[in-house]
């Protein structure tokens, strides 16, 4: 354990790409990725993630051919592996249709690290789970296929992610890192490395559970605060009074905190809120403050349908055959990411009621949007296209400057969902 690190970054998605490119300046590297194309596309030097510090990643790459002891490279090849001895898995920890924890991308990242597992070897798991799943479902997968005992022959760590897409402040370097250690001795292990690249340090956990249940609990927290705003909202909608105004007031008292309402995707507060109550529910205990708050964010997509379909109604528009402008569909501002985006669930209910939907979103990725939603984006705005409704979903800074007078003045219901938009202009918003 106390060689030198040949490190495996195993998904190099939004958070293993960024670590893999900070490692590779230290260290020797592999970035692998079952996804042949994504492993092509970095070959070529890019990243439609927009995560990805290139000019980093071009140093640590040439590193590699310079000294061939450190710098990145990138594979797809389960051989490559065999020369590594720390191993950092960053897949995906999505839910199923049932909101239930999806462990497959974990448990068969598993299965290819089990393939090349030796003695002494590390494996740190950085995908969000709930608290228990790295020592209870992903080390007996690492045992059956490698034939080695854990905590004899092989260990393991946490430390999970932090990575906020599209966050050019709070970037990997910056944050400060959870870590933890299946031994004392790993834990160690474990936090040296971490600090070897992080700039503000890290916390390390007693054990790998508190470290997991830390980062379920991070965004479940914030879940639960913006359902309450949600719901806040659906109250001032009732009682007619903007919730704005209402955050504007509270927000004078010195330990009010500001959460606002809106929409909740993205794949860490959408998500990790079923991970935390998929364990509570395994231990015999029904979360209801979880799962709660969870319901009332779901909700909110429909009500800003409805609400938009019942302001063109009283502006004398009929809804079959309406067209409607949605603006934006990523899950948040100036960021490409899509994830469990809710924007797609309000196209949707206003097309059961036979509106015609034209999304547009110059940060989106139609290809995406179209495999994984099933919605066609349009390529540009037709400046001769009457709207009977906008609705201003994610706040990029090219919509900023949107001329939403021109529609007005048109008839144009104007719906901000993310409060950007001149109030003068707004007919509804959270």
């Amino acid at each position: 354990m106390e060689k030198e690190h040949i490190i495996a970054v195993v998904g190099l998605g939004y958070v293993g790409l960024p670590l893999a490119i900070e490692y590779g300046k230290k260290y020797r590297v592999i970035g692998f990725d079952v996804n042949k194309a994504r492993v092509a596309e970095l070959e070529r030097g890019e990243d439609h993630t927009l995560e990805a510090d290139l000019i980093g990643m071009r140093q640590a790459r040439e590193l590699y051919k310079t000294t061939h002891t450190h710098g990145l490279t990138f594979s797809y090849e389960q051989d490559d592996l065999r020369q590594v001895n720390t191993y950092i898995v960053t897949v995906p920890t999505p839910i199923d249709r049932f909101n239930n924890p999806d462990l497959t991308p974990l448990l068969k990242a598993s299965e290819t690290i089990g393939k090349t597992l030796t003695k002494g070897d590390i494996v740190i798991y950085e995908s969000t789970v709930y608290p228990g799943c790295t020592e209870e479902d992903c080390v007996p997968v690492l045992e059956k296929v490698s034939g080695l005992k854990f905590n004899k022959d092989f260990f393991c760590g946490y430390s999970p992610e932090r990575i906020n897409p599209g966050d050019k402040v709070n970037t990997l370097t910056k944050i400060k890192k959870i870590t933890s250690g299946s031994t004392p001795e790993v834990a160690e292990i474990v936090d040296k490395l971490y600090n070897s690249i992080l700039e503000n340090g890290t916390h390390r956990a007693p054990c790998i559970k508190v470290a997991e249940a830390a980062k379920a609990v991070e965004n479940s927290q914030r879940d639960v605060n913006i359902s309450f705003m949600n719901e806040l909202a659906l109250i001032c909608d009732r009682v007619g009074i903007d919730t704005n105004d209402v955050i504007e007031a509270a927000g004078t008292k010195w330990n009010f905190l500001k959460y606002r309402p809106g929409l909740v995707g993205g794949h860490c507060i959408s998500v990790d809120p079923y991970y935390l109550a998929h364990k509570a529910k395994s231990l015999g205990y029904d979360p209801q403050v979880i799962l709660s708050g969870r319901a009332v964010n779901n909700s909110i997509a429909k009500f800003i349908a409805d609400k938009t379909l019942k302001l063109m109604i009283q502006k004398d528009h009929k809804v079959k055959g309406a067209h409607v402008l949605m603006l934006g569909v990523t899950f948040k501002e100036n960021c490409p990411d899509c994830r469990n985006t809710k924007v797609v669930d309000i196209a949707t209910e206003l097309e059961d009621f036979g509106c015609i939907v034209d999304i547009y979103d110059p940060w989106a990725s139609p290809e995406v949007v179209k495999h994984e939603y099933g919605k066609q984006l349009i390529s540009a705005i037709n400046p001769e296209q009457k709207y009977a409704a906008i609705i201003a979903c994610v706040a990029h800074n090219q919509f900023k400057t949107f001329d939403f007078k021109k529609y007005k003045e048109q008839g144009a219901v104007i719906f901000d969902v993310k409060n950007f938009v001149d109030r003068s202009l707004v007919d509804g918003r959270l």
